[in-house]
């Protein structure tokens, strides 16, 4: 919603301040303009990149108009997940998370938690390390390397369509020269012609300039810093997972791990203390 409203008031203020101050709109409709960037960034675009970064962009910016799913919510579930399950093994013993790790899907205890069992990777992060803990065979400190290892290529890997649009971005502004130059040479190709007809395609050129910079910095390059962010936001997760794990490790009790892991969340969806104390609290009562 927000991608709407921003892509909204970056057309209005640009091309409302261009009709306020007495400028034709028609003038800036310049559709063979228009095929020469655009072409020209998605070839870059397509040249700079392989199929796997291509495939993964395609599928980032659909995401991006959806809105972030990182909230407060879906940390409490997370959260609660962790305490559920890390009780169960303090209480019960480690072996007995063999069946709920090893098909999460039928668990009674992930099943309960929607929003977590959505997300595969999640799944799959938490499912791995609980394995690795039931095992037995390595320390946390073992544990933590292998955690930061994978964290660090999930970050990579999710980042790579960011860097791939924060590039194309950044050469739009050229490609728009390219087309204001290409435009310039068809007018001097066209000297006889008279002063109003060269004035007029002397201003369709510098349409290109134009479109090149406000592709650049109002739709591109905004689109590549979300990606960026979103990137950021799942990132999160896993380290919320690994710090509350790693703290289980160390001999800590549940609802002392599981505040370690709240520490580690962004301020603006990190729940308080006492909404934590709370929630872990409806989870004993159940």
């Amino acid at each position: 919603m927000l991608i709407f409203v921003g892509t909204l008031v970056t057309i209005l203020s640009v091309f409302g301040g261009y009709a306020l101050a007495g400028g034709h709109l028609a003038a800036l409709l310049q559709p063979v303009e228009v095929l020469m960037i655009a072409g020209a960034g998605l070839g870059a675009f397509i040249l700079g990149n392989g199929v796997k970064t291509i495939k993964s962009t395609v599928l980032v910016i659909p995401a991006l108009f959806k809105g972030s799913k990182y909230s407060k919510d879906v940390y409490m579930e997370l959260l609660a997940l962790l305490y559920v399950l890390l009780a169960k093994a303090r209480k019960e013993g480690t072996l007995t998370l063999e069946a709920d790790i090893d098909e999460p899907m039928k668990s009674p205890i992930f099943t309960q938690y929607p929003r977590i069992v959505a997300d595969p990777r999640i799944v799959e992060f938490l499912t791995d390390y609980l394995r690795l803990m039931v095992g037995g065979n390595m320390n946390a400190f073992e544990i933590e390397s292998l955690m930061d290892e994978e964290i660090e290529t999930h970050h990579a890997e999710g980042a790579a369509p960011a860097n791939a649009l924060a590039k194309v971005g950044d050469a739009m502004p050229a490609f728009g020269i390219v087309a204001a130059v290409m435009g310039v040479v068809h007018t001097m190709a066209s000297a006889d012609r008279p002063p109003a007809v060269l004035g007029e395609m002397i201003a369709q050129a510098l349409v290109g300039t134009f479109l090149g910079i406000l592709l650049s910095y109002g739709l591109i390059g905004p689109l590549a810093g979300l990606a960026e962010q979103r990137v950021t936001e799942s990132t999160k997760m896993f380290q919320c997972i690994k710090v509350t794990i790693l703290a289980s490790l160390n001999g800590y009790a549940p609802a002392i791990a599981v505040e370690f892991g709240r520490k580690v969340l962004f301020s603006t969806e990190r729940p308080s203390f006492s909404e934590l104390e709370e929630h872990v609290r409806r989870v004993k009562a159940k």
